[in-house]
């Protein structure tokens, strides 16, 4: 049977696991009570949920860490509390106050508090890794969080915001998996000098969700052991997550009863399958973008005409069409589809002769020669393949280097790029959660406080940015929207971002298994629930 969603709109189980990650010849089916995912996640570099921004470790943060708050994915724009029993907003939308449930527990079954919270909030913002901007930007310093974040007991929160805040932007933010509680006592016991324990949380986990972390082997495998204090005991024992780059041994493996339920399987395998009842195919419509970040350190790529050049020179219908048409949809704009305030606009169509004609008046008629940094995995090198054969039309050279997802995100995070594809996902349901990343940058310095992807870009842009913000501040939702309309107007046609696809994430398990509750945003896929016949 074939599932539909349309949102927005990772003791005996020890035993078992030498077989669990064996070859798939070597067995034909997976143990009962463990669930063996197929995926592709060289993308990890951290599983240690303040550092953590990439897809699969969002994801894996997502099973293993509570928040105060969170959102449904049968409706992802409702703000829910899960640590949190209530909250309150005084002082002129500055004060926020969190009343945490009784019941949760971390996995060394001492319950979560105030305290814990305060701490995990604290710690995201003392050590500025990537997705710290999320709370950064509420006016948190390394310098006022332990005056501005406090427990003022065991099961109160209090939250001073540097200005006036719109309460379910502020929830919405504390929903991203940076806002994921750690257990002080346990992170601090494991901590090396003053990293605040990040070296261990890397490969280690401290959370009160579902799961808890066994270990991590980078570009190999990830396995997850059931929290055994958890609220909502899930249904199976072990998680594990393989690294199979290949879609063509995730099909193999899934076939052969080796895997449970497999992630990355491109159109015309999805098409088989389907027809096939010993199998479903799970969809979901994710708030996650490709595209192609074009790095302004480069003087060729800084020149405006060239930029509007290579958007009007990519065939993105035929890409969708002829390489991930169940997969992925033509988008042009920031926001994801589904996110309030989204562009749905598409104006770059290829067009050769305009492309052309825009490269000769940035005087470089004869084209110039280019770094292209990109996934090595289907279908990600077919897009690239792609991307090279429209640019190498109007003159411009790709030199091809694939590689592994971590190094990629890696390399554009050292501002070391010229061009590179890379994947985006919304971290909450607002649309700041991508109008911050994607144009605002007012430091380009390189140690500048916030590292958005204009700032990876090398995008300095005070005027936008002053747009983004005074968007962000806005309260009446029309007006807000409006705004971000605008935006990204304005940022389609300026922008180093080629913003190409937005991802429609299909799972296909075997029949038996169900319950795997897939969401709009990565740390929104549940495991919880799964269920194994």
């Amino acid at each position: 049977m074939l599932t539909r969603r349309s949102l927005l709109l990772a003791s005996s189980a020890a035993a078992v696991l030498p077989g669990a990650l064996a070859a798939p010849s070597a067995r034909a089916q997976t143990p009962k009570d463990v669930l063996v995912f197929a995926k592709q996640i060289d993308d990890i570099i951290s599983l240690d949920p303040h550092e953590a921004f990439e897809y699969t470790a969002s994801e894996i943060a997502g099973n293993v860490y509570q928040k105060l708050v969170t959102t449904p994915n049968s409706n992802p724009s409702e703000i829910r509390g899960e640590l949190a029993e209530k909250w309150a907003v005084s002082d002129g939308n500055k004060t926020f106050t969190f009343t945490l449930k009784d019941g949760p527990k971390f996995a060394s079954g001492k319950p979560v508090t105030a305290e814990d919270v305060a701490f995990s909030l604290s710690r995201a913002v003392i050590l500025n890794k990537s997705p710290a901007f999320i709370i950064n930007q509420f006016g948190f310093t390394k310098d006022n969080v332990a005056e501005r974040i406090r427990a003022t007991d065991a099961k109160t929160l209090v939250l001073t915001t540097a200005e006036p805040t719109a309460p379910s932007f502020l929830l919405y933010c504390l929903s991203a998996a940076v806002g994921s509680v750690v257990e002080k006592a346990v992170v601090t016991a494991n901590a090396k000098g003053d990293d605040l324990g990040n070296a261990w949380l890397k490969q280690n986990s401290a959370g009160s969700g579902s799961y808890m972390v066994r270990q991590w082997k980078a570009s190999d495998n990830v396995m997850l052991d059931a929290n055994p204090h958890a609220v909502e005991p899930p249904k199976m024992k072990r998680i594990i997550m393989r690294h199979v780059a290949d879609p063509s041994a995730q099909l193999l493996g899934l076939q052969k009863g080796d895997f449970d339920i497999v992630r990355n399987l491109v159109a015309d395998q999805i098409a088989s399958v389907e027809k096939d009842r010993n199998f479903t195919a799970q969809y979901a419509r994710k708030a996650s973008l490709m595209y192609l970040s074009l790095n302004q350190k480069n003087p060729n790529l800084a020149k405006p005409e060239v930029r509007q050049a290579i958007k009007m020179a990519i065939d993105y219908a035929a890409i969708q069409k002829n390489i991930v048409p169940t997969t992925y949809a033509v988008h042009q704009a920031f926001l994801p589809d589904g996110l309030p305030g989204a562009l749905t606009d598409k104006p770059f169509q290829k067009n050769v002769a305009e492309a052309k004609a825009l490269l000769a008046k940035a005087g470089l008629a004869d084209g110039f020669e280019l770094s292209f940094d990109y996934f090595s995995g289907a279908p990600t090198s077919d897009i690239a393949q792609a991307v090279q054969a429209n640019l190498a039309e109007i003159g411009i050279r790709l030199k091809m280097s694939p590689g592994e997802q971590r190094a990629v995100i890696t390399k554009t995070r050292a501002r070391t790029h010229d061009i590179a594809m890379v994947r985006w996902g919304s971290d909450y349901f607002d649309p700041n959660s991508n109008a911050e990343a994607f144009s605002i940058n007012t430091e380009n310095g390189d140690e500048a406080r916030n590292k958005t992807l204009a700032w990876r870009a090398s995008w300095l842009i005070p005027e936008l940015s002053a747009k983004t913000l005074e968007a962000q501040k806005q309260t009446d939702a029309e007006t807000r929207a409006q705004m971000y309309l605008d935006i990204q107007k304005e940022h389609q046609q300026t922008s180093p971002f080629v913003i190409m696809l937005q991802e429609i994430e299909v799972s296909v398990s075997r029949a038996a298994v169900k319950g795997f509750d897939m969401g709009p945003m990565n740390d929104r896929h549940s495991y919880t629930n799964i269920t194994k016949a």
